[in-house]
């Protein structure tokens, strides 16, 4: 509704009193969001204390462009800003509480300049300062969001181009995003069948688990079990363990596996899918952890490193020929003993050596198994029993 000529006049006089204070105010709004914006401190010096002071003076101009019933300052300024505080990780909550601290240094002064009788005037001014404020707001988060979506929309395409081996690196140069030397490959998926709503709300609780560890540098892809997950090859997996332990709600069931260069990734993936497919329980997997039941599945890659299971075992006399001779003789020390012409504590003590070298205990089922399908590699390779 137009406001009365006297009204309108007197908001006029009002705010025009803030326009020798415009770069003192801009200032004033950088000092408030330094002191009540979280994490302002750790944006570069030059966005502190030239781009935001211009933003702010900018918006406060075009507040009194608009009091003074002259077209608005363009909003693309605003809209841009987003946009660029959004492909820089800036929170979103971050970035509109700045504005309300800029909105209130605003008003703050506008109280101060006030003359007796100019209630109306200023009752007047915070009506048409909110409005401003939520018009910015609404442009500002916009913006932001369809910033955001345009870089998660490049970051899954990189990673489809990884997964998939599909020339990751000029994917990458076309989006200006940079690729790592190495990844940490992980397939999430649900313990049972999930709905695709449920397998995208698993993908992102790990993503939201995962992504502090890899200071924001984690692509992803979801797939109809959940997805998978890239981080840098840096990423410790023993802190992926705790962040995905099995004791947390929900955990999921995650394979693992490491890319050396991005090259490698469409392999890692591979296994880290077929690691998480015969996996049982929830939490992290490595193959080690599974590597009898991924050599069953009918995994080709999985012969060497089972056969690598007794390299602890070469040059130490005795120790893979007696593990041989304990399964053959159905677990049986004594009989073991007799066909190795050794005594019985000779078996106890090298089948205890064995378990400390390899971490497999030939005492049980797992063990039996792990170790049995790894001598029969060993057979097969035509190596003997030393």
């Amino acid at each position: 509704m137009p406001q009365p000529d006297a009204a309108r006049d007197g908001a006029i006089r009002l705010a025009a009193r803030l326009e020798p204070r415009v770069n003192q105010l801009a200032r004033a709004i950088v000092e408030r969001q330094r002191a009540e914006v979280p994490g302002f401190d750790l944006l570069p010096g030059e966005m502190r204390d030239v781009e935001i002071a211009a933003t702010a003076r900018h918006a406060i101009r075009g507040f009194l462009r608009h009091v003074q019933g002259l077209p608005d300052t363009d909003i693309v300024v605003f809209r841009e800003r987003a946009a660029q505080r959004a492909e820089e990780g800036l929170p979103l909550v971050q970035l509109l509480r700045g504005y309300h601290v800029g909105a209130e240094v605003l008003l703050d002064a506008l109280s101060e300049l006030a003359r007796p009788g100019e209630e109306g005037a200023l009752q007047s001014l915070t009506r048409m300062q909110l409005r401003a404020l939520r018009a910015t707001v609404e442009n500002v988060t916009e913006a932001y969001l369809a910033g955001l979506a345009d870089q998660q929309g490049a970051a899954r395409e990189l990673a489809r181009a990884l997964i998939r081996g599909d020339e990751p690196e000029e994917v990458a140069a076309r989006y200006g995003l940079s690729l790592e030397s190495g990844y940490l490959v992980l397939s999430v998926r649900a313990p049972e069948p999930p709905t695709p709503v449920a397998a995208r709300r698993l993908l992102r609780r790990a993503l939201a688990r995962l992504a502090p560890l890899a200071e924001g540098r984690v692509l992803s892809l979801p797939d109809e079990c959940g997805g998978c997950v890239l981080l840098p090859s840096r990423t410790a997996l023993d802190a992926v363990a705790g962040r995905i332990s099995s004791r947390l709600p929900a955990a999921p069931i995650v394979g693992a596996a490491t890319a050396g260069s991005p090259r490698e990734v469409p392999a890692a993936a591979e296994r880290a899918r077929r690691i998480a497919a015969v996996a049982d329980k929830p939490g992290l997997h490595r193959l080690q952890d599974v590597l009898l039941e991924y050599h069953l599945s009918g995994a080709a890659d999985s012969a060497p490193e089972l056969g690598a299971l007794l390299e602890p075992l070469d040059g130490q006399p005795g120790l893979t020929a007696t593990l041989a001779a304990f399964l053959d003789c159905d677990f049986d020390r004594r009989r073991t003993a007799q066909a190795l012409d050794v005594h019985p504590n000779t078996v106890d003590n090298r089948l205890a050596r064995v378990t400390e070298l390899t971490g497999v205990d030939p005492h049980t089922a797992r063990g039996v198994q792990l170790l049995g399908a790894a001598l029969t590699l060993h057979r097969i390779a035509g190596r003997e029993y030393r």
